[in-house]
């Protein structure tokens, strides 16, 4: 491992050590802020404290073993020696891996469930299903994290896609996985459709909202505008009898959000107003991350919905993620949400350059 990295590392377990000294001071809980605060980080350093603990212990283990692979004669002892290091040597990776994560820089926001908002653009029908196909994606991948997946809104199209749909993901530290998903992703594939075999090209563009708590935005009554009417599906046709449908409408950002999802004029209208929280917040968040600008330099791209981050090549099984370079040849897995490595290659990007 890097010097630097073990340095700053050296520096974590000394800092922990502190803060079990300030724990232990029954004055503490005095300033239930101070306390909650002492103790979040607390846990946070414990994490990476165990993991570097960890590791040192397996690269010892390793060293131990490799001295016995050289001194051992016996052809049948060195194999069982060598498959040994060979199984020390992944642990150490994994662990190596695992401590670049952690010692990623925290984000405020990384904690925070999310509002996704995904939207096909250009290419009709094929873009709509492409929608369809990441939802889906996503939604696996919440699957393998144990997070909650709401739907709270969505436009169904005749052929199975989506025009948009909009989703909440909660769970822990949501946020912090999937916040370099927001951009556009371009598909290349031959859709069902196509009988001269022709590869088309399409795109969609996908938002990933921190959802607000009560506390991080306030929507006043007087700043907002609320019309009810009748929902409606695929191809425009009504699907409800009742104006169960909400669209409010925030005249300071301009912003308007629609559910229809709910067949209950109340809940769709909760839902909205979740949506708009998470969208004002985002606004909000945004001009922060503006004045912010010689850090954003050194982001993972900035998050912008016009920004190109991604192309999925289905004839070459190829996952492209532009903003690092990374090519995966396993694109079958990953669209059935085996994200994993894409996602974690992303934050160690994001975090090295931040370090």
């Amino acid at each position: 491992m890097a010097e630097l990295i073990a340095d700053r590392l050296q520096e974590i377990q000394a800092r922990h050590q502190e803060l079990e000294r300030t724990m232990s001071d029954p004055d503490l809980h005095k300033d239930q802020k101070r306390a909650v605060e002492t103790m979040r980080e607390h846990a946070r350093l414990s994490a990476i404290v165990e993991a570097w603990e960890r590791y040192q212990h397996q690269v010892q283990e390793l060293s131990d073993n490799r001295e016995l692979l050289e001194q051992e004669s016996d052809e049948e002892l060195q194999a069982m020696a060598q498959e040994e290091v060979d199984r020390l040597e992944a642990r150490v990776a994994d662990t190596e891996r695992e401590l670049k994560l952690l010692l990623v820089p925290p984000d405020p926001l990384d904690a925070k469930n999310t509002i996704m908002e995904i939207r096909a653009g250009t290419g009709g029908d094929e873009a709509s299903l492409f929608a369809a196909d990441l939802y889906r994606m996503y939604t696996r991948y919440a699957e393998t994290q144990g997070w909650k997946i709401e739907i709270m809104d969505r436009n169904e199209t005749e052929v199975g896609g989506f025009k948009e749909i909009t989703f909440s993901i909660s769970g822990n530290a949501v946020y912090s996985q999937l916040k370099y998903e927001s951009g556009v992703h371009r598909v290349q594939r031959i859709p069902s459709t196509e009988s001269s075999g022709r590869i088309h090209t399409s795109a969609v563009t996908v938002a990933v909202l921190p959802e607000a708590e009560e506390t991080d935005v306030e929507i006043r009554s007087e700043d907002i505008k609320i019309d009810v009417f009748r929902s409606s599906g695929p191809g425009g046709q009504s699907v409800n009898t009742t104006d169960s449908a909400v669209r409010i409408t925030h005249h300071p950002s301009g912003l308007v959000v629609i559910c229809q999802d709910e067949k209950s004029q109340l809940k769709n209208k909760a839902k909205a107003l979740r949506v708009l929280k998470a969208r004002v917040f985002d606004l909000e968040d945004s001009k922060r991350k503006e004045q912010e600008a010689e850090a954003r330099k050194n982001q993972v791209g900035s998050g912008d919905r016009s920004e190109r981050i991604r192309t999925y090549n289905f004839p070459q099984n190829r996952l492209t993620d532009h903003r690092i370079n990374l090519t995966l040849y396993k694109l079958d897995s990953i669209i059935q949400g085996a994200l994993a490595e894409v996602i974690d290659t992303l934050r160690l990007s994001a975090g090295e350059a931040a370090q």
